[in-house]
């Protein structure tokens, strides 16, 4: 069984939707079947002006065309919104294929929030994007229920897992900081709602690990806050299992897997109570969610960490596997799609 994945979003992005069809590619792999990536591999790309860090592909159409028909798919997969996604899109639209679609991150709040362009207007692209797939997967239910009420239909649920063996509470790096240390991860950009968290008046340290465009606004602002760049793998584990409270202040992630990497650390979670961390902790005693951020920093250092890492070891990337190969059943390509999603339906079977 292959399942071709159409993705602008790839390495050496360091972001939850490369991290989640990393994990894709894996647990799938170990179910039997097999994920082939079209990505912006091999095309032309485009910086943006205002966001050097970030590339645009320029896919060639009949290049596109060229390599979904050498990979001759059972199931094709647009991941993304961007112009891999599009280009597959339009294949499969000009050729009568079904494809199933995911809906990873709020780009009309994030365009709002940077170029001010009303969220309406892009929420009726998006819809337009989406209303071809068979099924639309989402990571959350409080996100189902949003796209639904803003006319999103065939909607499926497509959960996320982390990697407890790489995310895990030992080693512990050793911060030579006064404690306790609230810590952040991910891409310092302007919709990750960083200064709700270094403004804060905390004891001990607060430590940012990751890059993006906002990140010189955010050193000059905040000297006291310690800076410390990206950060993969084993060396960002470490990092996380050695802080004491993990700070996530965004307001518009749609899931935020690094909460639950955070989690498996055996680190404690302050956020908002907001869709994203309500659905990752939601009433689970790992972490607190307080419309009032240093509330939530200071309760959660009363967190029991070995509770959270418990609670992580319960969120696997092979239940997440499943439910997408649960979705992608729908979008099996109509030459012998009956074999087709009678193997899906067996890769995608409960345990």
């Amino acid at each position: 069984m292959r399942v071709l994945v159409a993705t602008d979003a790839w390495h050496p992005q360091v972001n939850g939707v490369v991290r989640t069809l990393d994990a894709l590619e894996r647990s799938v792999a170990a179910l039997g079947g097999e994920i082939v990536f079209l990505s912006p591999d091999g095309f032309p790309r485009l910086a943006l002006p205002t966001y050097p860090d970030l590339h645009v592909a320029l896919p060639d159409r009949r290049e596109i065309a060229r390599r979904i028909e050498a990979e001759r798919p059972d199931v094709i997969h647009v991941a993304t919104e961007g112009p891999i996604g599009l280009a597959v899109r339009a294949y499969c639209r000009r050729n009568g294929l079904p494809f199933t679609t995911s809906f990873h991150t709020k780009f009309p709040e994030y365009i709002k929030a940077r170029f001010g362009i009303p969220e309406a207007w892009s929420y009726l692209a998006l819809r337009r994007f989406h209303a071809g797939a068979r099924v639309t997967m989402v990571s959350t239910g409080s996100l189902v229920r949003d796209l639904r009420g803003r006319g999103f239909r065939r909607l499926g649920l497509w959960t996320r897992g982390v990697d407890t063996e790489l995310f895990s509470p030992e080693p512990a790096f050793a911060y030579d900081l006064p404690r306790p240390i609230f810590l952040n991860v991910g891409r310092i950009a302007v919709e990750k709602n960083l200064p709700a968290f270094l403004s804060l008046d905390l004891p001990g340290s607060k430590v940012v690990i990751g890059s993006g465009p906002q990140e010189a606004e955010l050193r000059a602002r905040f000297p006291q806050a310690r800076f410390l760049g990206e950060k993969q793998g084993r060396s960002l584990a470490a990092h996380m299992a050695g802080a004491d409270v993990f700070v996530f202040p965004s307001l518009t992630d749609t899931y935020g897997i690094v909460q639950l990497e955070a989690l498996a650390c055996g680190l404690p979670v302050a956020a908002h109570p907001v869709p994203g961390p309500q659905d990752v902790i939601g009433g689970h005693p790992v972490g607190v969610l307080d419309a009032d951020l240093r509330a939530a920093c200071l309760g959660a250092l009363r967190v029991s960490r070995t509770a959270c890492r418990s609670f992580a070891l319960t969120r696997t990337w092979d239940a997440s596997a499943r439910q997408f190969l649960r979705n992608a059943c729908h979008g099996a390509i109509r030459q012998g799609s009956g074999a087709a999603q009678a193997r899906l339906s067996a890769l995608g079977a409960a345990a």
